[in-house]
């Protein structure tokens, strides 16, 4: 069986419908329109300056350099005879007229012109050849100059048509990428708990850079050979299109094998997406933990299943190499057949004076045109395909709704800028991850404004969950949150999380300055501010001891520094935030005792005239909170005062004493109340 990954869209995606996503890219080359109908109207005139190429060659051949047969006087001249290819001189030129006087033999004379069988043009002298010729040679080196012309064109107007295809790309994906950057963003916790990080990565990196070959090769290189194909079927009925009808023998076999190559190219596409954004997940994983893998000597193991994972890889992209090897040496042999065809069928009409050399050249550089766009659609398939396998993951993304829904426009409350939280409350809010399994059951209190409400429990009793609910990354199965009175889901969510801070029990620093982690890049926070922050959340001796002090550049995720130093770095963050209501999510949990102090110290500070909800996992941080909620196995069991409870001697009692034992609070989970 094939593992997961947790890869939903594998199970998601079906049938494929290259037209319904094409269409759903359509809106994003919208606003790019008239570069796309310049390239276009470009592609055009390069698709005319190749026709004419092939075209301009026929013309010299059958004018000048070797015309056509000239007709036998009188209608039994030749019958029954070879006609020969004679060359006509007009007598009108006085040089030309001196020649033929010169050969009187090998010259007949007929009116004002006079014709040499081509054969005798060899016996001539070679000034008088030249000057008999003088014409033909001054009409070869003009239609030369017409070619090299056409070749300058067609070079400009090719470099003009890429800079624009690749301009108008670069826009739509940064478009593109933009909108499902935006999306993932706007996503509810749920998805992301869901959804692996390197997963998302690939679709706003890879996936986002096939639909760039997409816009830039295959739409302007469709035009192309497209236009070119028509462009040549029309120029080669035109010439003769008995000879058309033969080169075309192979066109059927073509399209059957594109077909055939078509179906089997779609799916490895598909599949080989998926290997990649496989491998991605595995690796980004792998370097997430490699603590734990080095510590546990699992190098070894962890390379072989991903030797094993990149092989799949490797056996899909032969599967890939394959089909591939297949078609182009097919389409490259159906070539040579039909050009085969065009020798003997052509060179026949040649001999019998049916098909004029010239034209027989031509369509010889045709034919070998007629299957480059062939070739090249088939290249550009490759690449579409690619394109709509990532199409398919990108838009599966796009078409995510978000678990936690906006209000509605009619519903919502009408806030203002300076409206507060003057009470959250919940009422009998029950809330569970998975379907059937809840985690909180019929819970109940109210927070008033200024007020220190504290939350303890063994592990698993819901405690973070109720800190999820209340910043609404979930909304609850059953119950209502309030805020004011109001259902929280008739709020902009914005408007909420704008008044609140939140300080985790893992804060996340972003790898960027202390002072952009702190200010999040508020350029209007003054020294004196600043000052004022670094003392509240007591970071000032840090960041003095720090050699950039503010300006410190952080490794990713504050790895640089220890966790104590990120927990009151985060505390500086919630602060210069100056919320309303902030939420504490067992913030002391994996400090050490002289960090904590530091901690309780700042907490002081920060909840000073505010309100405060703290999630503790040492009674010792909710000590002095107005009240204390004890939950067990997602029930509150017991609220009140720190010695209102300790009087009781129930569940919070027996959890302070294990903790002065020094017994983890876990131990309580087991305990049968």
């Amino acid at each position: 069986m094939e593992p997961d990954y947790g890869y939903f869209e594998e199970t998601r995606l079906g049938r494929p419908y290259d037209l319904k996503l094409l269409r759903r890219l359509y809106p994003y080359t919208r606003p790019y329109k008239l570069l796309l109908l310049g390239s276009i109207l470009l592609v055009i005139l390069i698709t005319l300056c190749e026709l004419s190429l092939p075209y301009v060659t026929k013309i010299a051949i059958d004018r000048y350099i070797v015309p056509k047969i000239a007709p036998q006087s009188g209608d039994d001249a030749g019958a029954g005879q070879e006609r020969a290819r004679q060359y006509r001189v007009d007598l009108s030129d006085p040089e030309a007229a001196a020649i033929v006087k010169r050969y009187p033999g090998l010259f007949r004379v007929e009116d004002d012109s006079a014709l040499i069988a081509f054969e005798g043009l060899k016996t001539l002298a070679k000034d008088d050849l030249t000057m008999l010729r003088k014409r033909d040679l001054a009409g070869v080196a003009n239609v030369s100059l017409l070619f090299l012309g056409l070749i300058a064109a067609s070079f400009f107007l090719n470099f003009l048509q890429v800079l624009i295809m690749e301009y108008a790309g670069q826009k739509m994906m940064h478009d593109l990428r933009m909108r499902l950057y935006s999306h993932i963003q706007g996503l509810s916790v749920s998805f992301f708990t869901r959804n692996p990080v390197a997963r998302l990565v690939t679709r706003v990196t890879n996936d986002i850079d096939n639909m760039y070959e997409l816009f830039t090769s295959v739409i302007g290189f469709v035009f192309s050979d497209l236009f070119l194909f028509i462009g040549i079927v029309v120029v080669l009925t035109g010439i003769n299109w008995r000879l058309a009808l033969v080169s075309f023998a192979v066109i059927p076999v073509v399209l059957y094998a594109s077909v055939s190559f078509s179906r089997q190219a779609r799916d490895i596409f598909r599949i080989l997406r998926i290997k990649i954004a496989e491998i991605n997940t595995w690796f980004a994983e792998s370097i997430s933990g490699i603590k734990v893998i080095q510590l546990y000597n699992r190098e070894r193991e962890n390379a072989e299943a991903f030797s094993g994972l990149n092989h799949e890889n490797y056996q899909v992209g032969m599967k890939q190499i394959r089909v591939l090897a297949v078609f182009m040496p097919l389409v490259e042999l159906l070539g040579m057949c039909a050009i085969a065809l065009v020798i003997l069928y052509g060179g026949k009409g040649v001999l019998a004076g049916a098909v004029s050399l010239g034209s027989l050249v031509a369509f010889i550089s045709y034919m070998r045109m007629f299957f480059r766009p062939i070739r090249d659609l088939a290249e550009k398939y490759n690449i579409l395909q690619n394109a709509m396998a990532s199409a398919e993951r990108i838009f599966i993304i796009l078409d995510t709704v978000n678990d936690v829904p906006g209000p509605l426009a009619s519903s919502a409350p009408k806030t203002i800028k300076s409206e507060k939280i003057e009470e959250l409350s919940l009422e009998d809010v029950s809330f569970g991850y998975v379907p059937g399994e809840k985690v909180l059951r019929n819970i109940s209190f109210r927070l008033q404004a200024g007020e220190t409400v504290g939350v303890v429990g063994p592990t698993g009793s819901g405690k973070t969950s109720l800190i999820n609910l209340i910043l609404r990354f979930y909304d609850p199965v059953a119950g209502r949150i309030l805020i004011n009175g109001r259902d929280v889901r008739d709020y902009d969510a914005l408007w909420f999380r704008s008044r609140t801070a939140l300080v985790m029990q893992d804060p996340f620093l972003f790898s960027s300055s202390i002072r952009e982690n702190i200010f999040l890049e508020n350029s209007n926070v003054t020294e004196a501010e600043a000052e004022r922050i670094l003392y509240a959340s007591n970071c000032k001796s840090l960041v003095e001891n720090l050699p950039d002090g503010l300006d410190t550049v952080l490794s990713e995720a504050g790895g640089s520094i220890s966790s104590g130093e990120r927990q009151l770095i985060s505390i500086a963050r919630a602060i210069a935030y100056d919320p309303q209501l902030i939420l504490f999510d067992e913030a002391t949990s994996y400090i050490d005792s002289q960090t904590e102090m530091k901690i309780q110290e700042a907490l002081a500070r920060m909840m000073k005239d505010r309100t405060a909800l703290i999630v503790a996992h040492r009674l010792s941080t909710v000590r002095n909170a107005d009240r204390i909620i004890v939950l067990n196995r997602g029930r509150i069991i017991e609220t009140g005062a720190h010695e209102e409870l300790m009087s009781l001697k129930g569940f919070y009692y027996r959890l302070n004493q294990l903790q002065h034992n020094g017994v983890d609070s876990e131990r309580l989970s087991q305990v049968e109340l």
